[in-house]
């Protein structure tokens, strides 16, 4: 039997899973994962907020514990929940798009773990995260699930697990629970091999050095750093999505890499427009001395520096605001861009 469901979502989904949990019954014999991007600083009380609003007992996700079935167990802040020969870990490996806990090592996990008896949904969210994890599930002969875009508060995510592999069933927020019901009663099919890159991604989920070599079995180094520790990132090979990691282990789709460079890009615009205003006073105080000092030509040359000064930060000047023009745009298109790079924060749908 179908008996492990590994959820994860972003913007939108505390309120989507009360109601997916909700659905539920008391007799419901499957596990349940739940991934939800929350803060570092996140104080752990998701798992009391779902355990309100269903039948079956929903907990924080403890590690060593062993899996029940007929059990919600939920991530906590700032570790990845894996599940590992039917025993849930808490990984301290490196964020992946940007998170941690991330969707993709729990979807990975299951499917390395559970194979065709494993369900994996993607629900509403920002960026992409869990669509590779979706479609490794898939290589692992699990089930795949999307929430409908048209009916995800944040469309991205069950958007990208659709553009990355073939899902076996999408359904609306309020058709997914008889959805679940119904694949858990079906009868699972039989194992098949894993890839080996999975187990490998898994690894470094759970905080282990894999080292160079077993890099390149995965991937292949790429001119692009990491906007996290600076290292040189690798492409992974197996695609869609276009992703990537570096050594250190940080992994990103494009969308997520992308996001988190606009930021830098960003930063260092307004890095270098105070450095050349501060070369413009310099320049300007120059002048003024020269002046006092009966070097008329000194002073015309600092001049003419502070006024070449001047047209650069301009210049500068409106890349910045065309960059936070973009950005502002993808915040009132999105609702809330800036969750992007800090996807943690419980939405007030939570309380």
């Amino acid at each position: 039997m179908r008996d492990v469901i590994a959820i994860g979502g972003s913007l939108g989904a505390v309120a989507a899973l009360k109601h997916l949990l909700g659905k539920l019954p008391g007799d419901f014999a499957a596990a349940v994962f739940v991934v939800i991007h929350v803060g570092a600083g996140g104080n752990d009380l998701l798992a009391d907020i779902f355990d309100a609003h269903a039948e079956i007992p929903v907990t924080t996700a403890v590690d060593g514990e062993h899996v029940e079935p007929g059990h919600v167990y939920v991530a906590p802040a700032d570790h990845h929940l894996l599940v590992i020969d039917g025993i849930i870990r808490l990984g301290r490996g490196p964020r992946e798009n940007l998170a941690r806990p991330a969707v993709d090592p729990l979807f990975r996990s299951v499917g390395l773990n559970y194979g065709p008896r494993a369900i994996a949904v993607v629900l509403t969210g920002m960026l992409n995260d869990g669509a590779a994890g979706l479609a490794d599930v898939k290589r692992c002969g699990g089930l795949t699930v999307v929430q409908n875009p048209s009916d995800a508060v944040a469309p991205d995510m069950p958007m990208g697990a659709l553009r990355a592999s073939d899902v076996d069933h999408r359904a609306p927020l309020d058709g997914l629970a008889a959805l679940l019901i119904e694949l858990t009663h079906e009868e699972a099919g039989p194992p098949i091999p894993v890839p080996t890159d999975i187990k490998l991604e898994v690894d470094i989920a759970l905080g282990r050095q894999i080292g160079s070599e077993k890099m390149l079995n995965i991937a292949d180094p790429v001119p692009i750093s990491c906007p996290a520790c600076g290292g040189v990132l690798s492409q992974i090979k197996s695609w869609p999505p276009l992703r990537f990691r570096c050594q250190v282990g940080h992994a990103y789709t494009s969308e997520a890499l992308v996001a988190e460079s606009e930021g830098a890009v960003d930063e260092a615009l307004r890095v270098a427009l105070r450095i050349i205003e501060e070369r413009v006073t310099l320049s300007e105080k120059m002048a003024d001395d020269a002046d006092h000092s009966g070097f008329a030509a000194a002073a015309a040359a600092y001049r003419r520096r502070a006024d070449e000064g001047r047209e650069h930060a301009e210049t500068l000047r409106y890349a910045i605001i065309g960059v936070a023009s973009e950005a502002t745009a993808g915040e009132l298109e999105h609702d809330g861009r800036a969750a992007a790079k800090n996807p943690g924060h419980i939405d007030p749908e939570s309380s």
